[in-house]
């Protein structure tokens, strides 16, 4: 209790004595309220209440140099006062809600109502129950013990109904379980850099205390509030907060506020940790976010949409579990999540359940109408009172094979099978480096027809060494002699690699015998670092003797920039800024260089482009990539104008230039040649030099020489790709992308640009699927827009990997060749499912519905058609979904997204299959008496026992499903039905389980599954018949499925479904949550505009005379012009007169000067002009984009 009345205590004297924090100069009150403020009001409040940034830290016992002793009692006691750096998941639906939910299924409904009605009349015992004239078939059938039996039917219904209940709910449940399990392994893998007891140390997230002094560098995520100490050029996106996407720069004198959930975009620095956990700012909209729905509701629709857009912006991962409570939102985002494959699953189960629901009516129907007619027509009975339960029990059996065909029909395992199949893949591709963090993402990659792939760490192995260098006006092939470089050159490359370059990049002793020296940090920082110690010199020294803390100014490493520049103040107060950077851009700056003694001379601009033809060329065609390191001596008075970038980083003198190697990874140019023979274009898109780029390229097998095939550098890119008005034109990256295969010192834009237009690309019959690798921050757009996105689980930012669908765990290309086979594995079990399927629900259906005609009784009784929807369902999804993929899916082109799901061979088989059943079912049905000698089962009266002669049909059945299932592990016709069957042991298993359950039910399951015990003879023939499968498969598979042209595809998606109208809005919508790029007036101008441009289209569309056909076919682009709102700075620009006028055809745009060197180019033919080629004129009259 001391406890409780002390801290009770605390609370109360919080307010009068700020200086108890619980032994701490701050409370956590206190913090929190200042972690509100923005800005200048922080700074004042800052001043007002503690003095200044150091203040606070002594308050809070830390020191901005050392960092927290680190402490066990320490950290504990922290923990206590401030919390912890965790935000509490919310609560897991327990498995009873699973079951609520499962119980929901209409069919399900259906029966259980059937059920219950059933098992009452079985109760009612009605005075006329032995009224001879009731019914025709009651006669003298039933004896006393019987009659007890009526409830079984019922009850068994009920009890299946509860068995699919549970399966349903325990796959929602592990699903679930497995999800929290990915969760918690990426949450686990979230390290932070924090200074603890002087040693700078990564610690998980969760481990951070208030009070820590946290490393904050490009592309991290910050994962607690804080107050910034030091640093330099520091800017943040805030946007997951604030929603403005303007990023923010950070000084201690204007804004010292860093927040957690925000996106460090620049720079680098320190911070001191004053809140975590759900006192954050995060947190405290997360606790706003899972305070129950109540409040939620009455809440105005804005604020919940900022706060969910928020938090899904942070926590995409939680987002997946209901991380919001809104159900309009989940409604949406659902929509999104939808994938091709579900898309064309849906739409199959909704044709295949129209058409059961049908033939369940008609069944229904004509049993009800040729019981009454038969009775009260034919046989002239008068309808009794006392007879009443009598007839509606017959009604309540008729209804009850009505609901059983229904529920045959429904192929409810389909849901089922790709939650299990996606879910196994997932599991197993974690083993393949593949952490799925968005489930449909393996099933898209099996699409994929492009990658656009990053060159570092992706296709290379990141590990960065200098192997030539341009110093002294010598150019030395490897690593020089220290000797043969003059000392004060020496001296000047040594503090201009160790000075300007991150602190935090280090080169560590190897960690075995024998391995390479561990990297740290920058890899291209490595690289030069490791060149100084080849030099036999030391950078740790020079950094000792000038600490980060006394650097004057740091201009970061940025995409704009493409170099680094640090400043620092001399002896003498005057200041040298040291700079590297890609060597084409520093040497433009230079005016100097240093001799080979040591001494600046004259740099003109011709001596640069010799320069560049007589080392950098040479360097970067064998690969290597090049950067220069230069310095320039700066007057202390007057103090020259940081903030004036141009002139500062000018009149640089040059040092040296180095080629830095960063050799292929071995196993990359295979894996490039497996997704070239699948079918998939591998791009290479970098911000490395062109020359490199190729040479690089051609390694790996991403071109080869003498092919016709483009490299361009990100300029030349956007000169050919925009307009005279400097607007992206969809035609021009038309003529571009088909043919690039390597994309040079290109921007973020470039990227996302590049992936946009070959998206939106109408160019090909197919959409094309693309998927892209990334690992900076800059990356994530791309990442975002792409179909796939694969962030570097190694090299990756935080805010990569939050864009990302899959994580690469090892960073490898060749683990992309991995997802792709999973992918196709996903698409092709769930066929296998389908064909097996399909096959039993056509045979069911047709039995059931004949059999019901012809006799009044369905063959195939309620139970027994559950029991064969489990089989065929849960337990056929399960063993067809588990098949492990095979090198041979790469062996064909990708699917596309308007391939149908069901192929013509896939019908042959299906139907093939089913009229082989459904003979030996009749003859069975019908003369199967004869021939086993056995009573006849047909017209039995209402509760008469189970007949041998309807036991042997759904035995034989149930045997033919088996071996059929075994045939459905092919789908592309191949002979070999065995091939590879045990590498599946979940496929061995469940058919032999089946089996073994099924001899339990019909030898011992008796009335409730209307079955008797069947001799061995009997036993054997029907497994001879279910062996005649596997027979008749050979069969089916010599007929050419291209003699059968009348044969129907079914489950394709058609152009105009692919966005359905609903759908242009969220497209918009989404822009607004990912792209923020605009304020929402703008989107609704850009709706309005949408409109008015379709319905011109519309106009011009029949002016033209086109199909109505290319108008919907334009939707899509439509669309995607939505999305293209984020590239233009005003509305404004748009001009309407671009949707009105039919664009002219545009002249081949030049071959860039670094083609020269590649076979000559075939220029495309011009595109037709406006209203010339009809089915073209649709596209163009509204091509040109906004």
């Amino acid at each position: 209790m001391g406890d409780m009345t002390n801290s009770d205590f605390y609370s109360k004297n919080q307010r009068n004595e700020s200086s108890h924090g619980g032994e701490f100069g701050c409370t956590m009150e206190e913090l929190r309220s200042l972690m509100e403020l923005r800005g200048t009001e922080a700074v004042v409040k800052i001043k007002e209440t503690y003095g200044d940034t150091d203040t606070i830290c002594r308050r809070l016992k830390t020191s901005p140099v050392e960092g927290l002793p680190g402490t066990a009692p320490d950290l504990e006691k922290r923990k206590q006062i401030f919390g912890q750096n965790f935000i509490p998941p919310k609560k897991p639906k327990t498995f009873l809600q699973l079951v609520w939910e499962a119980l929901q299924d209409v069919t399900l409904i259906i029966l259980e109502i059937a059920a219950i009605i059933s098992l009452g009349l079985s109760f009612y015992h009605p005075p006329g129950e032995n009224n001879e004239g009731c019914a025709t078939a009651q006669a003298g059938a039933e004896d006393e013990g019987e009659a007890e039996a009526g409830w079984i039917e019922g009850a068994a219904i009920l009890l299946s109904v509860i068995c699919v209940v549970l399966v349903t709910a325990f796959n929602d449940w592990s699903k679930e379980k497995q999800f929290r399990g990915l969760q918690s392994r990426i949450e686990q893998e979230q390290k932070f850099t924090v200074v603890r007891a002087g040693q700078v140390v990564q610690i998980p997230v969760a481990e951070i205390v208030v009070g820590d002094i946290a490393q904050v560098k490009y592309g991290d995520l910050l994962p607690a509030d804080g107050l910034f100490i030091q640093g330099n050029d520091l800017k943040i996106d805030e946007s997951s907060l604030t929603g403005e996407s303007d990023q923010v720069r950070k000084s201690v004198d204007k804004d010292p506020m860093l927040l957690s959930g925000t996106h460090v975009m620049e720079g680098s620095g320190r911070m001191v940790v004053t809140a975590v956990g759900v006192n954050s700012q995060t947190g405290i909209i997360f606790t706003l976010l899972g305070a129950g729905g109540e409040e939620e509701e009455k809440k105005d629709k804005k604020a919940k949409q900022q706060d969910g857009a928020a938090a899904m912006e942070m926590q995409p991962l939680k987002s997946a579990e209901g991380g919001d409570t809104d159900d309009k939102k989940k409604a949406s985002m659902h929509k999104k999540e939808k994938s091709v494959l579900q898309g064309k699953l849906t739409k199959l189960a909704v044709q295949i359940g129209k058409a059961g629901l049908v033939m369940s009516a008609i069944t229904v129907i004509i049993l009800v109408l040729y019981f009454t007619v038969d009775t009260f027509v034919v046989n002239q009975k008068p309808w009794l009172p006392e007879c009443t339960p009598v007839y509606v029990q017959y009604f309540v059996k008729f209804f009850i094979i009505g609901v059983t065909v229904l529920v045959v029909a429904v192929p409810e395992g389909l849901p089922l099978a790709v939650t299990i199949s996606l879910a196994y893949s997932v599991k197993k591709m974690m083993k393949d480096n593949n952490l799925v963090r968005h489930l449909d993402a393996c099933e898209t990659m099996g699409n994929a027809t492009a990658i656009c792939s990053d060159k570092t760490g992706t296709l290379t192995t990141n590990r960065m060494t200098v192997v030539q260098v341009y110093v002294g006006d010598v150019h030395y092939k490897e690593v020089p002699d220290p000797s043969s470089i003059n000392a004060k050159t020496m001296e000047l490359l040594v503090s201009a690699i160790a000075i300007n370059s991150a602190y935090t990049t280090k080169i560590l002793p190897p960690e075995k015998e024998g391995a390479l020296p561990k990297q740290v940090g920058n890899k291209t920082e490595c690289g030069l670092l490791g060149f100084v110690l080849d030099l036999k010199q030391d950078y740790e020294s020079v950094r000792s003797q000038m600490p980060e803390e006394k650097l004057y100014k740091v201009y970061t490493f940025n995409s704009v920039r493409k170099s680094m520049s640090t400043v620092i103040k001399l002896p003498d107060e005057s200041f040298r800024m040291y700079s590297k950077g890609a060597s084409e851009i520093v040497l433009k700056k230079c005016c100097k260089i240093l001799n080979g003694a040591g001494e600046p001379r004259v740099f003109r601009p011709r001596d640069r482009d010799e320069m560049v033809k007589k080392v950098i060329e040479p360097m970067a065609c064998d690969g290597l990539r090049t950067i220069c390191v230069a310095y320039r001596d700066l007057p202390g008075s007057p103090e020259p104008d940081w903030d004036n970038e141009n002139d500062i980083l000018n009149d640089l003198t040059c040092i040296c230039v180095v080629g830095i190697e960063d050799p292929v990874r071995p196993e990359v140019p295979e894996a490039i040649r497996k997704c070239q023979r699948a079918g998939i274009t591998v791009r290479m898109v970098t911000g490395d030099n062109i020359n490199t780029a190729r040479a690089i390229a051609i390694k790996c097998g991403i071109i080869h020489p003498g092919e016709d095939f483009l490299c361009l550098e990100g300029k030349e890119f956007n000169r050919r790709i925009r307009n005279e008005k400097g607007e992206i034109e969809q035609e021009r990256i038309d003529k571009i992308w088909p043919k690039l295969r390597v994309l040079a010192r290109s921007s973020p834009t470039d990227k996302h640009t590049l992936v946009k237009g070959i998206i939106d690309s109408t160019h090909t019959e197919q959409r094309q699927v693309v998927a892209v690798t990334g690992d900076g921050t800059n990356d994530g757009p791309a990442l975002k827009k792409a179909d796939v996105g694969f962030a570097m689980g190694i090299a990756g930012t935080d805010v990569a990997k939050e864009a990302s669908d899959i994580i690469l765990t090892d960073d490898n290309f060749s683990s992309i060749v991995k997802a792709v086979m999973w992918g196709r594995n996903v698409y092709d079990s769930i066929s296998k499912f389908l064909q097996f399927q399909l096959t039993v629900n056509v045979v069911a259906v047709i039995v059931a519905f004949t059999g019901a005609c012809i006799t009044q009784d369905s063959p195939l009784k309620a139970v027994q058609m559950l029991w064969v929807n489990l089989i065929m369902d849960t337990f056929a999804s399960l063993a067809l979904a588990t098949e492990p993929p095979t090198e041979s899916l790469l062996l064909r082109k990708p699917y596309g997204r308007n391939k149908p799901l069901i192929s013509r061979t896939m019908m042959k088989n299906i139907l093939g299959h089913a009229v082989y059943q459904l003979t030996l079912i009749f003859t069975l049905l019908f003369v199967g008496e004869k021939m086993f000698q056995i009573d006849s089962g047909r017209n039995a009266p209402l509760h008469s026992p189970p007949s041998e002669h309807y036991t042997i049909i759904f035995n034989t059945f149930v045997m033919m499903q088996l071996f059929n299932e075994i045939n459905a592990r092919k789908i592309h016709g191949e002979r070999n039905v065995f091939d590879g069957i045990f590498r599946n042991p979940i496929f061995c298993t469940i058919v032999l389980g089946t089996f073994t359950i099924q001899i339990v039910i019909v030898q011992f399951g008796g009335k409730p599954f209307s079955c008797s015990p069947l001799q061995l003879d009997q036993w054997l023939w029907c497994i001879f018949i279910g062996l005649g499968e596997l027979v008749w498969g050979q069969v089916i598979a010599t007929i050419p499925t291209s003699r059968l042209k009348f044969l129907k595809e079914a489950g394709r998606l058609t152009q105009k479904e692919e966005i359905p109208e609903e759908e242009l809005n969220e497209d918009v919508e989404e822009i607004d949550h990912a792209e923020r790029e605009l304020r929402r007036g703008q989107i609704l101008w850009f709706r309005g505009l949408n409109r008015i441009q379709t319905q011109i289209e519309v106009v011009n569309t029949f002016k033209s005379g086109a199909s109505f056909q290319g108008a919907l076919r334009r939707q899509s682009s439509v669309t995607s012009q939505s999305q293209d709102v984020a590239n233009l700075s005003s509305p404004s620009r748009v001009s309407l007169s671009n949707a009105l006028s039919s664009p002219t055809s545009l002249p081949p745009a030049a071959a860039g000067r670094e083609c020269e060197s590649l076979p000559p180019r075939v220029p495309p033919p011009p595109a037709p002009g406006g209203q010339e080629g009809r089915g073209r004129g649709a596209r163009d009259s509204g091509g040109r984009r906004s």
